[in-house]
């Protein structure tokens, strides 16, 4: 009688960890990324928040103040140049577009979107 191996080999263990393993890196490496943008949406929400019912605001006030969000936050990408504050009808809207890439390994990077918009009435 012969006695049967039971189990994965090595390379069934390569197959199964390698992918795993890429996926955790790939993880890993967008994590800045995404609390960058949680960053940016919290100073837009904060600001909108701030000049809620203000007949007052204008797209210079409404920079000024996320600039200073930005700084309290240390966001240094977007920029707040690239940040568009637009008047729609009776409100303001503060929208943040942009794209940021996070390198994977070798020349593959991951590029990420992100596009917030806020409403100031």
């Amino acid at each position: 009688m012969r006695n049967r191996q039971r189990g994965v080999t090595a390379i069934g263990w390569m197959f199964l960890l390698v992918p795993i393993a890429v996926v955790g890196y790939a993880g890993i490496r967008l994590t800045p990324v995404y609390l960058n943008y949680m960053k940016v949406a919290r100073a837009l929400e904060q600001t909108a928040n701030d000049f809620q019912d203000d007949q007052s605001a204008t797209a210079q006030t409404l920079r000024y103040s996320l600039e200073k969000r930005f700084d309290v936050e240390s966001v240094s990408y977007p920029e707040i140049k690239d940040i568009i504050v637009k008047r729609e009808g009776r409100a303001w809207i503060m929208q943040a577009t942009y794209e940021d890439v996070a390198p994977l390994f070798a020349n593959i990077s991951l590029l990420v979107s992100f596009d917030r918009r806020v409403e100031v009435r």
